[in-house]
């Protein structure tokens, strides 16, 4: 119950009381109450009055007992939950030169004849082997006694935590939420959906993505009821989800051993779709399907004869023509018709191939009329993915991004043929016309302008649930004169050396410098100093004077250069802060956090987001949450510039599908209804009574069905 009030506080900002005991006189815990609104503020939170009025009415040892789990949960959602010291301790004041640094520690270790010794060693000189290199030469106590407090400034964040309902309420409506979202979750949602899934008792009535279909699923299994499954590859993922696998099949399983009911219960869903159209899907993932075929002895259950064709399909010896293997036939011999009347049968894959049909049909009007089509029945997301598509194809860009699930991202030139504009713009009014259909009624709409210039979360599985997380694509402001990023990492079985550095760029994304552990500082940024070992946990931090900066285009990024992978380590997140030049205080000062998110994927060069100088002369921040593959060892900023830059030229250049879309749509519209819906990064106290509220975390919510 503890975890699920921490995800509720964390994703919601919300602290669920609802109908906790009140104290045998009005105002018992309000001691209680003021103390924690005090120590929220340490930490860049505040209590909304509603919340802080409801506190003081519990009883003391109550309010208390909630204020440590709500300050706990706050502390780790920014960061503040871990002790970040720093290898300098004066850090970003008195940073050495770097190679003053090293004749520093090379000094010191010809004065100890026992490094000496090691140091005289034939052979090249090791710098990172000399003995005080990349461990903490003080405590954590000696940090905090060689910095001043922070100075309080009203550019300092703050995050309102809001009065909830019941855990159970609260619980509910996050379920809802996640359960019924538009599109595909993170890992860390689907871990918080299976877990609520165990807590709620009622289903949504409509689940759009078939992995959240199977994390439901799995519960449905165990407890016996039927499974929600209309594909054969549905099933696979039920038996990968509760076999501890990934539902999202990108990586094996190791299949479990089912119970006899369970063997039944999959034997007879996969019986009820595995019709001779389905079976061509098998072939995506054969191997998946032999191995589920030893756990489930299909052979045992005569009963269900198309179940045990699937697993033929499997080993091949039965055939199965695929829909895709059809259309491409089609597209191969020239038939571009017969390929568009195919495709008519399955929209969504219409849509997600109107590119390539439009470049190679000799009848575009064709195409467009079955887009119309084919429009109609596709899903919101399917519709939002094309449009923005398609508007960037009426500029050429600098590369072409892919990206997978995992957020690991390669860039190449653009070598497709253009589109006629005017075709383009067809196809753009099409889908502008049926997604303003679907669009719900808002009724009056107040919006916040920062939140208009948020791109549309059309996936959310590269972007890891934290502080202040936007969708990919997305800008914002940054409106203090200090920039500092930091990393924190913390090893779990072996030594593992993570290593901060910012690229920095002029605005044609050439003239490279860099700031990390081969290069200390320059006129405007200092880098904290390297530490190689995180047995106890390890921070890294750089300062950016952003008036003094030289270079338009800062790229953090992190790089691993030995040891356990992101999503190995024990904990490995990253953030930034923002400060102005008349504030002092710690390397780390939670109020002054912006951002924080975990540290995953599989690729060993994070690359979270990108500062950017405006024309006007003000500092954006582009959010990428990419990551690079990287070398199995020895990574570093130098080796991966020119990747990094063309990347983020990339995505930098690429027009996204912003919020301002859809309010455009809707003002277009015009309302319908009496009620108020507000939509922006943090709700305001004033709003109306009954305002429906979309922010970051519930955005996704707003793309139409």
């Amino acid at each position: 119950m503890a975890n699920l009030e921490s995800l509720v506080i964390a994703r919601r900002l919300r602290v669920p009381i609802g109908d906790a005991p009140a104290g045998s006189h009005p105002g018992q815990g309000e001691v209680a109450a003021r103390q924690l609104d005090a120590a929220l503020l340490s930490v860049g939170f505040k209590c909304s009055a509603a919340l802080l009025e409801r506190l003081a009415d519990l009883r003391v040892e109550t309010a208390i007992d909630l204020g440590v789990r709500v300050l706990a949960a706050v502390r780790e959602l920014v960061g503040d939950h871990v002790q970040h010291n720093a290898y300098f301790l004066n850090f970003p004041r008195n940073v050495p030169d770097t190679v003053e640094f090293w004749v520093g520690l090379l000094s010191k270790a010809l004065l100890d004849p026992v490094a000496a010794a090691r140091v005289a060693q034939p052979g090249p000189l090791n710098l990172l082997a000399l003995p005080e290199y990349g461990r903490y030469q003080h405590s954590y106590a000696d940090l905090l006694a060689a910095h001043a407090e922070l100075i309080p400034l009203a550019g300092d964040r703050i995050t309102v935590l809001e009065l909830g309902g019941s855990l159970e309420a609260e619980a509910r409506e996050l379920y809802f939420s996640l359960a019924g979202s538009e599109v595909p979750l993170s890992a860390e949602d689907l871990a918080a959906l299976r877990s609520l899934t165990l807590f709620c008792d009622v289903e949504p009535e409509r689940i759009p993505v078939r992995e959240n279909r199977a994390v439901i699923n799995e519960q449905r299994l165990v407890t016996g009821r039927p499974l929600l499954v209309d594909t054969v590859t549905d099933v696979l993922r039920v038996a990968c989800g509760v076999s501890g696998g990934d539902v999202t099949l990108a990586t094996p399983t190791r299949f479990r051993a089912f119970r006899r009911a369970e063997r039944r219960t999959l034997i007879q869903a996969l019986d009820a779709v595995a019709s001779p159209a389905k079976l061509g899907d098998v072939k995506r993932h054969p191997e998946q399907w032999k191995r589920l075929g030893e756990r489930l002895h299909p052979h045992e259950y005569p009963g269900f004869p198309r179940a045990a064709q699937v697993f033929e399909v499997a080993r091949g010896d039965r055939k199965a023509r695929s829909f895709d293997s059809r259309v491409e036939a089609a597209l191969a011999s020239g038939r571009t018709d017969d390929a568009v009347d195919l495709l008519g049968n399955a929209p969504g894959a219409l849509l997600r191939r109107l590119d390539h049909l439009l470049r190679i049909s000799a009848s575009p009007d064709a195409v467009l009329g079955a887009t119309e089509k084919a429009a109609a029945d596709a899903s919101g997301r399917v519709l939002l993915s094309l449009r923005e598509h398609l508007q960037n194809r009426l500029a050429p860009a600098a590369g072409r991004v892919f990206a997978n699930r995992n957020g690991r991202a390669w860039v190449t030139s653009d070598t497709r043929t253009p589109i006629d504009e005017d075709v383009v713009s067809r196809a753009m009014a099409i889908l502008d016309e049926e997604i303003a259909r679907r669009l719900p009624d808002l009724g009056k709409l107040i919006i916040d302008p920062e939140v208009l210039d948020v791109a549309l979360p059309l996936s959310g599985k590269a972007v890891a649930p934290g502080l202040g997380m936007l969708p990919r694509g997305s800008l914002s402001s940054v409106d203090g004169e200090l920039l500092r990023f930091f990393v924190y990492w913390r090893q779990a079985e072996r030594r593992t050396d993570y290593d901060l550095s910012a690229l920095m760029l002029d605005a044609s994304y050439d003239n490279l410098e860099h700031v990390s552990w081969t290069n200390y500082g320059n006129g405007f940024a200092e880098y904290s100093g390297d530490l190689t070992d995180a047995t106890d946990g390890a921070s890294e931090f750089i300062n950016i004077r952003l008036a003094e900066a030289t270079k338009p285009i800062i790229i953090p990024q992190v790089n691993i250069y030995s040891g356990e992978a992101f999503d190995e380590a024990a904990e490995a997140f990253f953030g930034f802060m923002i400060r102005e030049a008349a504030q002092d205080g710690m390397p780390f000062e939670p109020r002054t956090v912006r951002m924080k998110s975990d540290l995953r994927g599989s690729g060993r060069v994070a690359l979270p987001l990108a500062f950017l100088l405006d024309k006007e002369g003000d500092w954006q921040v582009k959010w990428l949450h990419l990551y690079l593959k990287g070398s199995p060892h020895f990574n570093q900023v130098e080796g991966n510039r020119i990747s990094t830059s063309l990347l983020v030229r990339s995505i930098v250049e690429r027009d996204y599908l912003r919020v301002h879309y859809l309010v455009d749509l809707l003002e277009r519209r015009g309302a319908v209804g009496e009620h108020t819906t507000y939509i922006g990064l943090q709700a305001p106290a004033d709003l109306p009574e009954g305002t429906k509220v979309y922010t970051p975390s519930t955005l996704h919510e707003l793309i139409p069905a």
